[in-house]
């Protein structure tokens, strides 16, 4: 495949079907020499010609159709298996004394009285894959770039900690710690690759399996980002992605896969240990999983490497003149293989080579011993190196090796290749002879019988560890690694946020408006500017931000190579290789895959980037949560922007894209500071405080999380002495009641903030109520800072007792308090308890739909005539105000008649 500008990113093969044939007598001496072959030499012979016609064809770069899959043996073949540079004695020794700490580890954790467990087969069928690549391949940081980065496969955790153990990186306190962090502490081990739990180790949390294949690819792309804006030199950084066969069932493992390919990123690699079987059973018990992987990789522009066999298959394939043993191969479905890992070799001859006498033939040789460990080809170092140095040296395409292997491979026959394999934890004392005895390990049985089996150390002086240790010197320092080197940035000062402080003036617009506008005046920042990555799928005009378009320029690496459609607007659509703007098509989870690639390049690389990510906010926390969790464990920084906020806001749009509660799925992140911001000033604010948060000398390891919303409003200028402390904290009071007899307290957030200010108009003219209203821009926060101050309450009664911010903001309002958001009405419940006072909360609770906004919010009963009602009702429930009085409102607001609503502002994409 041609690299760089010489590789059609359109066509990557094709079949040039409608061209006329200009020598007809040439392609009938081509015909005749095929037939020729096949009467002659036969159809394999025939077969094998053309298939070695296709490979030159692509060597000259001649376009010929892509083959979907090939047959069931390696890509590489022995004659073009490179020189293996490693003592291969040595590195065996390395890998068994790995193997053992391993399984024992998680064995020691099944001890009785602890029991937390752990898994053993993942890492003992890919643990040569992951020998090789330490030994070979896998750069460190100490060049003071950001190395490799290497995305570990989450269930094979006890094997890079037993690594770990022998280069003196982790002690034997550390390995007898395994799952036990706060028990044992400070020697703790997470479980699985968390860097918040283990931030200095660990670089990428993987275990939420198919999210490490996405952050592979989005890495990787952002490795070319990064690099071509001049941001840091990442060009000799690979991206490796260790995954399963299992795995790849998962939406998010293949679902991105044409855009490292239609981007060219060389720069990544994923390994997928085909054991061919998932957590309970087989992975495609009737199919073939490699051959099924192969043609999704091939179709989606990959280049294919194929490890299946070791070497002592190499002899026979040799020998296979009529490609009766290929046919073999082809034709034994997975689930077959996975039989005959568990079955003796007499067995494989009756089985394998013996429906056909050609194949007996071929063993006829061979002890049943001899067959039983004719081998698969992810556990052969050699065939291991050759696929690993084939795909660090292909250009123009990422890579996928699919590398077969043994569920369990060495732990002996109860492990191998068993259904249950990837749930059994422990090892009996025969099943640890039987390994240790496998292993050639120097451990005698009176260590295994008596007690819980000893972790094995060769000694720090050994050839083996100091083997070790050179080859992590020659390739840059130990992995994984996690470092941060970035130095804080030079925030702007106050004058970059005066324009959006001083409100829209007549102008109405939505605080997604308010919030681009901001950011356009921190993007003009000298120092902080060039920092920021724009990330939105697919919906940069909707928001807004086409103005973006013509200086900041949408990033592809190709240019851009048409002319577009809108190149005489103002605001036309422009592609650069070096724009600044993430557009990453209609992909949630591609998106919040750069958005967390870019927002952990502080650690990564070194050089700290600001992601702003905006998306329809019902698509954030719903569909990718699971990512946004994600990036807290990577402690990436950034913000988050879900626009289009509301259960009433969107009008028009319907169920599917009314949001009413991802602030409470934001609440349920701990990395996640969520914001409801009503208009421009809060959030100048917040965002002025989340930079200092993330970026400034005492950083962060958080991620803000805004609600913007779509709706139109006038936004006040900053008041005079504006509380920025109760801005930040989650609630200060906007506008203090000037008129009415009977006090009273409404609390609302965000887009509920006008409604609430109408209500108080309302209150104070028709039913002489003084209402304040409050602004909560932050019911999370809120919330947040009352639990840790119970927590600290509970652990120290001897000392004063801490008091909860709102309780504290709150204690002088009197009269009851209606808190009113576009949320459901757990968002705003939240803060009940601490609230002093008598406390009701209106919310969008249901389903949402298409309706004008005025109806939509009388149908939830949020309007500023429903909270009026809501006062009242409270007022009355204390004796305040006549019962009857309620009736009343009710009757002259029409409350039960949705169309009796006035339909509010139109319009407002943005």
């Amino acid at each position: 495949m041609a690299s760089g500008s010489d590789r059609n990113p359109i066509i990557i093969g094709g079949l040039p079907s409608q061209v006329p044939d200009f020598d007809p007598e040439e392609t009938q001496e081509w015909l005749d020499s095929l037939d020729a072959a096949v009467d002659e030499r036969g159809r394999e012979r025939a077969r094998y010609l053309m298939l070695r016609l296709i490979e030159r064809a692509r060597e000259k770069r001649v376009a010929v159709p892509e083959m979907r899959s090939t047959d069931y043996v390696n890509t590489i073949p022995t004659r073009a298996e490179p020189f293996f540079p490693g003592n291969e004695e040595i590195e065996r020794k390395i890998l068994n004394a790995t193997r053992w700490n391993a399984a024992v580890m998680v064995s020691r954790a099944q001890r009785p009285g602890i029991g937390v467990g752990g898994h053993i087969a993942t890492f003992a069928s890919s643990a040569s894959l992951y020998d090789v690549g330490f030994n070979h391949f896998f750069r460190g940081k100490d060049e003071g770039d950001g190395g490799d980065q290497v995305f570990f496969q989450g269930h094979a955790s006890p094997g890079i900690y037993a690594r770990a153990f022998l280069l003196d990186r982790l002690s034997e306190a550390n390995l007898d710690a395994f799952r036990q962090e706060k028990s044992k502490a400070p020697h703790g081990l997470s479980s699985y690759p968390h860097p918040r739990l283990m931030p200095d180790f660990w670089e990428f949390p993987t275990v939420s399996m198919g999210l490490g294949p996405i952050g592979a690819i989005y890495q990787a792309r952002m490795n070319r980002y990064m690099h071509a804006r001049g941001i840091a030199d990442t060009s000799k950084s690979h991206v490796w992605a260790f995954l399963g066969d299992g795995e790849m069932d998962e939406p998010e493992s293949l679902g991105q896969l044409t855009i490292a390919a239609r981007e060219g990123l060389d720069n990544l690699t994923f390994v997928v240990n085909c054991n061919l079987q998932r957590l309970d059973g087989p992975v495609r018990g009737n199919g073939k999983v490699i051959q099924e992987l192969e043609s999704v990789f091939r179709g989606a522009g990959w280049n294919v490497i194929k490890l299946i066999w070791d070497r002592s298959w190499d002899p026979l394939l040799a020998q296979d003149r009529d490609g009766i043993l290929v046919n073999k191969m082809n034709t034994t479905p997975d689930g077959q293989f996975q039989t005959y890992a568990t079955e003796s070799g007499a067995y494989i001859r009756d089985h394998f080579f013996g429906d056909d006498q050609r194949l007996r033939a071929m063993v006829q040789g061979m002890t049943d011993d001899q067959i039983l460990h004719l081998g698969r080809g992810g556990h052969d170092h050699r065939k291991i190196y050759a696929a690993f140095k084939a795909a660090v040296e292909h250009t123009g395409q990422p890579t996928v090796i699919l590398a077969k292997t043994v569920k369990g491979w060495t732990l002996g026959p109860n492990f191998e290749g068993r259904n249950a394999t990837h749930q059994m934890k422990k090892l009996t004392v025969d099943d640890l002879k039987g390994f240790r005895d496998r292993l050639h390990l120097p451990i005698s049985d009176k260590e295994l019988e008596s007690g819980a089996p000893p972790y094995y150390h060769p000694g720090r002086n050994s050839e083996e560890i100091q083997y070790m240790h050179d080859r992590r010197l020659g390739l840059g320092g130990y992995v994984p690694t996690r470092v941060v080197r970035s130095k804080p940035l030079a925030l702007p000062d106050d004058k970059t946020y005066a324009t959006v402080k001083k409100g829209s003036g007549h102008q109405s617009i939505a605080t997604t408006m308010a919030f681009v506008r901001l950011l356009k005046d921190l993007m003009r920042d000298k120092e902080l500017g060039r920092r920021f990555v724009l990330i939105a799928p697919d919906e940069y005009r909707t928001f807004g931000m086409d103005s973006f378009f013509p200086s900041a320029k949408i990033y592809n690496p190709l240019g851009q190579q048409y002319e577009s459609v809108d190149r005489e607007l103002l605001l036309a659509y422009k592609e650069s290789p070096t724009g600044q703007m993430l557009h990453d098509g209609i992909s949630e989870a591609g998106c919040t895959a750069s958005l967390i690639a870019a927002g952990s390049a502080y650690a990564t690389h070194g050089e700290p980037l600001i992601p702003v990510y905006v998306f329809y906010s019902m698509f954030g926390f719903q569909r990718t949560g699971d990512q946004f969790w994600q990036m807290a464990d990577q402690l990436a920084r950034g913000f988050v922007l879900g626009a289009t906020a509301g259960r009433t806001t969107l009008t028009g749009e319907g169920l599917q894209h009314a949001d009413g509660h991802s602030q409470l799925l934001a609440s349920t992140n701990p990395g996640c500071v969520a914001y409801d911001p009503a208009f421009g000033f809060e959030i100048a604010h917040i965002v002025q405080d989340g930079l200092r948060r993330m970026y400034g000398p005492d950083s962060e390891d958080v991620f803000y999380y805004l609600t913007v919303y779509n709706e139109p409003i006038l936004h006040p200028a900053e008041p005079e002495n504006v509380d920025v402390e109760g801005i930040l904290k989650g609630v200060y009071r906007f506008s203090e009641g000037v008129s009415g007899s009977i006090p009273a307290q409404i609390m609302a957030s965000g887009v509920a903030v006008p409604w609430a200010v109408e209500a108080q108009k309302i209150l104070a003219e028709e039913w002489d109520v003084k209402a304040d209203v409050w602004s909560a821009t932050s019911w999370n926060e809120l919330r947040r800072e009352a639990v840790a101050c119970e927590e600290y309450n509970l652990l120290h009664p001897e000392e004063e007792q801490r008091v909860p911010y709102v309780t504290r903001k709150l204690a002088g309002a009197q009269g009851p308090f209606v808190a009113v958001s576009d949320w459901m009405r757990s968002v705003p419940d939240q803060i009940a308890r601490w609230v002093p006072g008598t406390y009701q909360s209106l919310g969008a609770d249901g389903f949402g739909f298409a309706d004008t906004r005025g109806a939509a919010r009388r149908f939830f009963h949020i309007d500023a005539q429903s909270i009026v009602v809501g006062v009242l009702t409270e007022l009355a429930r204390e004796g305040k105000v006549d019962r009857s009085l309620l009736k009343q409102a009710i009757d002259r607001y029409q409350l039960l008649d949705v169309s009796a609503a006035d339909p509010g502002a139109a319009g407002g994409d943005a």
